[in-house]
């Protein structure tokens, strides 16, 4: 770590010294509240620790480090709060994002910033997860399913292949890079020790190749943010400036924000002494569209024809299903996807009846998930009660967080409820969605997932 240290002295200067004894300090907890699902201070009215308000994102809160356990409270299983890094909010709060905004984050998982972008979205638009990792991607599906996102599409490719499908496509690009790390030492041991000045170099070729996947996919006029978790000039200011001398249709644009520190006039750079774990952020916006090879490949492709669509209309019995559980608007728009029935939104339904080959693209998900055929009869999903309104289930048990029947819930026992609510019922907590179960005789039989459940 010699080498690490003598490179943040003459990047920190006369900070250094604060900047080590914030090492030696307890790391930052951060929480953000999900307005999907409820608004911030309903939500912290409920919690059992205090928060408080952090710079970095108009819904994030810090949160004490003695907290523990938090991923078993009922309100992080409801999804109405997302534990995520202080200063990890800053990218997507500089992304600025806006209703109708087509949105992509290219390195999506697990979800944190991806489901930011969500609430600030708020079901309009169109946001496009990319996880290249397989594993990971099945952990951001679960994220997005937990905080009710219903306009995202999930796709686990490489960002090169996405580049050449999706030329001009989105209104906001987000880049959060893998990186080296440098943030993130004093909360992972594991982070110092992989740590190296040639892993650095590494991360910085790799970074830039991606930016230079993402800028084909961002329209003329749009805005992309590119950020990462570590110190390096190398990762940071170096891969933005050669991005830029590569790339004369960019320029960098103001954050817009007053926390952290400016580099290179309008990018922010965050330190454990401003409040954060670590963080760097750069927005860029493109200023015209350049007669580039993206744009031919593009043509091209379209001429060779899409593979067979892989989305047909659902039939009339699925809208039957899913009319009997929820009011007729909840899920107007059902699509059949081998033997699944998904709800999509206006802007989804555009993206599948357009040429875009989501096959070509390893499409995972295209909006909700809400029953599946099982060739006589149909069986609802989790991902509709998550993502759907309390207003909008026929039945509804809606819980006190101080009642123990949502904790059997999360533990996955049968609980009691009233006998004359029976069938499919959406269970909430303090009105926020959480799961499903079948009532019957006074009991509701569970339905949380096996894998999502407490243990103990």
């Amino acid at each position: 770590m010699e080498i690490f240290l003598e490179k943040m002295k003459k990047l920190l200067g006369d900070d250094f010294d604060a900047y080590l004894k914030s090492m030696s300090e307890p790391s930052f907890k951060g929480m953000r509240v999900n307005t999907l699902k409820a608004d911030s201070e309903s939500v912290r009215a409920l919690l059992p620790f205090n928060t408080e308000k952090t710079p970095f994102y108009k819904h994030g809160y810090y949160v004490d480090n003695e907290v523990s356990h938090i991923g078993t409270h009922p309100l992080h299983h409801a999804g109405a709060i997302y534990m995520q890094e202080p200063s990890a909010m800053s990218a997507v709060t500089m992304l600025r994002v806006e209703k109708g905004d087509k949105v992509l984050d290219l390195c999506a998982a697990p979800g944190s910033k991806t489901t930011q972008i969500a609430q600030e979205l708020q079901g309009s638009g169109l946001l496009w997860s990319n996880e290249i990792v397989s594993s990971r991607a099945n952990i951001l599906l679960q994220n997005l399913e937990r905080c009710g996102v219903k306009n995202a599409v999930v796709s686990n490719t490489s960002p090169e292949v996405l580049s050449k499908e999706l030329v001009g496509y989105f209104d906001k690009i987000l880049v959060d890079a893998p990186c080296s790390g440098e943030g993130m030492f004093r909360k992972d041991e594991k982070a110092k020790e992989e740590w190296s000045a040639e892993h650095v170099l590494s991360c910085a070729n790799r970074q830039l190749h991606i930016l230079n996947s993402a800028k084909n996919m961002l329209k003329a006029g749009g805005a992309l943010v590119y950020s990462t978790c570590t110190f390096s000039v190398e990762e940071n200011e170096g891969v933005v400036t050669k991005f830029l001398e590569e790339n004369p249709e960019f320029e960098l644009d103001s954050s817009g924000e007053n926390f952290g520190r400016n580099t290179l006039t309008h990018c922010k750079r965050i330190f454990p002494m401003d409040g954060g774990e670590g963080h760097f952020a750069a927005r860029f916006v493109k200023k015209y569209e350049p007669d580039t090879e993206a744009l031919a490949t593009k043509s091209k492709n379209k001429k060779k024809g899409n593979t067979k669509p892989v989305f047909e209309k659902a039939d009339k019995s699925a809208y039957a299903f899913i009319n009997e559980i929820f009011s007729s608007d909840e899920y107007d728009d059902l699509y059949l996807v081998g033997n699944k029935v998904y709800a999509l939104t206006q802007a989804l339904k555009e993206l599948i009846e357009s040429d875009i080959d989501l096959k070509k693209l390893s499409v995972r998900r295209v909006g909700v998930e809400v029953c599946e055929n099982k060739g006589k009869r149909y069986e609802p999903l989790h991902y509709a009660f998550t993502a759907c309104s309390k207003n909008s289930a026929k039945n509804v048990i809606n819980l006190d967080l101080n009642d123990e029947r949502v904790y059997k819930f999360l533990h996955g026992e049968e609980i009691k409820t009233d006998e004359s609510v029976k069938g499919y019922t959406l269970v909430c907590v303090e009105n926020i969605t959480l799961g499903f179960g079948k009532a019957s005789n006074g009991n509701l039989k569970n339905k949380y997932p096996k894998g999502l459940r407490n243990n103990g």
